[in-house]
């Protein structure tokens, strides 16, 4: 037997192409069953063949490319813990930037209809229906296999005011119309050479790409808006860093008003919005 902090070692040994170490230890936290801070305080415990066993088998699919997300099962997002699972894709930080910039279109004090397009795990839908409990959220997936997890992570954080459609984008809403639709679409260019590489090769391909210049979902959501939004209704779109100037134009052909492009942290553009008018 060996002890935590040796595992560790072990794990993130650089002469063998060893784990970065904060994969390690969320890694070792998920099969002890203990948060991450644990692993500091009690690095000297001893590790049961089978803790040690489960470790060094994840360690070992971790160290051939698979997302610690996926290894774990959870990701957090927002103030929330997600499922997730190779039907989803990994919530992202940059994603919420979309959620705050909706959340400064909803007051909080008032009820309103959202659309959420795309919903995955249910990221932003329940980000939003989790701080706008007067806001009725609509979560829509063509991916059976996503809307189940969204599900489960609904009912995991008890939140009923959001139901999920299957189908692809406004198909399963009929005629509805929203004050708000938000959207993380695919819209990675089809012949981009990253969705080889790195956590991508995992992800659900329906879910990155998007035509040769990535856009062909993007253009759908955007022809489709104004027919499912209310006069004034927002539309806010996250896109790649390279996509702004195009997704501008593009709510401008159709007749969006006071469109911007802001920013993520990184300071590259990721979220495109129009209202209308």
């Amino acid at each position: 037997m060996i002890d935590i902090a040796t595992a560790l070692r072990h794990a993130c040994q650089p002469e063998a192409d060893g784990l970065a170490r904060a994969d390690a230890e969320l890694l070792m936290a998920h099969v002890l069953g203990k948060p991450r801070t644990w692993l500091y305080a009690f690095g000297d415990s001893a590790l049961t063949a089978a803790q040690q066993a489960a470790f060094e088998g994840l360690a070992a699919r971790r160290a051939a490319g698979e997302p610690v997300a996926y290894l774990t099962g959870r990701r957090g997002f927002w103030t929330l813990d997600l499922q997730v699972t190779p039907d989803t894709l990994i919530p992202r930080p940059e994603t919420e930037l979309l959620v705050e910039l909706a959340l400064a279109r909803l007051p909080p004090d008032a009820a309103a209809d959202v659309l959420d397009l795309g919903t995955g795990s249910g990221a932003v839908a329940l980000a939003i229906a989790s701080e706008r409990p007067l806001v009725r959220v609509t979560a829509v997936d063509a991916s059976p296999g996503a809307l189940a997890v969204a599900r489960a992570n609904a009912e995991t954080h008890g939140l009923r005011n959001l139901e999920f459609r299957h189908g692809d984008w406004y198909a399963p809403v009929a005629d509805a119309r929203f004050a708000l639709i938000a959207s993380n679409p695919p819209y990675i260019e089809t012949t981009d050479p990253h969705l080889a590489q790195g956590d991508l090769r995992f992800e659900p391909y329906s879910a990155l790409a998007s035509g040769r210049d990535g856009l062909d979902d993007l253009r759908a959501i955007i022809a489709g808006a104004p027919r499912h939004l209310l006069p004034g209704g927002w539309l806010l779109l996250e896109h790649g860093w390279h996509q702004g100037a195009a997704v501008r134009a593009l709510l401008a052909d159709a007749g969006f008003a006071e469109i911007s492009t802001e920013r993520d942290l990184e300071q590259r553009d990721r979220v495109t919005m129009g209202r209308m008018s």
